[in-house]
């Protein structure tokens, strides 16, 4: 059944979200801050709109994918938000990652207006963006979570409902310190062998067949090799997840020191004018602390 479905965010993640949802069958209702970057669906067959709020007027379903918490809480509650115009009984699902304390809030303040939210942020970046592989990891209620869950499975193949509002979130931020720490790991021993002088490409090769292997190992073990670091996740977004993660450890006085360490090597990295570059870079600065850069 085709529902109507607002999109708020198609950038290098969202565009190709927004896309799959058409191709689903879907009428969509898009706004973004720059129109330029909603010419792609407008071409397509989508509504580009003036506002957040005027996306809200014309859905069921409000998917948001912007780049942080004050993001988000601008385009659901802000002057011209969802929230002026969304009727009662509507879904706002944010795809963004942003901050599971944050998330409560917002659903609870949503919950009084009449609306339902949920947390659904997503890992596979933009190639599971396009091909509709996405992993999506979903905070709220089961029967609002079952509701939105046809139009997930237009963007994602791996679909897992987690818990209350604010779950989703959690489980992106264990999903961050998970790739963050073992980004560094590759590049503390892509950079050993080195330093060693063996051959990383063979070094990598051998360590892909046994406990060592990994898809961080494939994909970013790789652009290391090659000096890659054509973004396929910015540096400045993995900070940003990053700072999250370690911001919600403060809160809740959880020890977290490997994933504090590679903060501190991407705040690096945003210090040295890498910000737009891939997290792989991280590998940039390992290579300066061994005298190798």
């Amino acid at each position: 059944m085709a529902i109507n479905i607002g999109f708020i965010g198609p950038g290098i993640m969202g565009g190709p979200m927004a896309l799959n949802l058409m191709k689903g069958g879907h009428k969509l209702w898009v706004y973004a801050r720059r129109p330029e970057a909603m010419q792609t669906l407008a071409a397509a067959g989508a509504t580009a709109c003036a506002s957040a709020a005027e996306v809200g007027q014309h859905t069921d379903v409000i998917f948001t994918m912007v780049s942080d918490t004050p993001d988000v809480e601008s385009v659901i509650f802000g002057e011209q938000g969802i929230i002026k115009n969304a009727r009662s009984g509507s879904v706002i699902v944010d795809m963004s990652t942003i901050s599971p304390t944050a998330t409560k809030v917002f659903a609870e303040r949503l919950a009084k207006q009449g609306i339902e939210m949920l947390d659904a942020p997503v890992s596979g970046g933009e190639t599971g963006a396009i091909n509709g592989t996405l992993s999506i990891m979903v905070g709220g209620k089961t029967r609002v979570f079952e509701r939105v869950k046809p139009l997930f499975e237009c963007m994602g193949k791996n679909i897992v409902h987690i818990g209350d509002n604010g779950a989703g979130q959690v489980a992106k931020a264990c999903n961050q310190i998970v790739v963050a720490v073992t980004i560094e790991a590759v590049a503390e021993a892509l950079t050993f062998a080195r330093k060693n002088g063996a051959d990383p490409a063979k070094v990598r090769e051998a360590l892909m067949g046994g406990f060592a292997g990994s898809k961080i190992m494939e994909v970013h073990g790789k652009r290391m090799l090659d000096n890659d670091f054509k973004p396929g996740f910015k540096v400045g977004l993995h900070q940003k997840d990053m700072r999250i993660v370690m911001e919600t450890a403060h809160q809740l006085g959880v020890a977290l020191p490997a994933a504090a360490l590679v903060t501190q090597h991407l705040n690096a990295l945003m210090g040295t004018g890498g910000t737009d570059l891939d997290s792989a870079a991280v590998v940039k600065v390992i290579e300066r602390m061994s005298g190798m850069g």
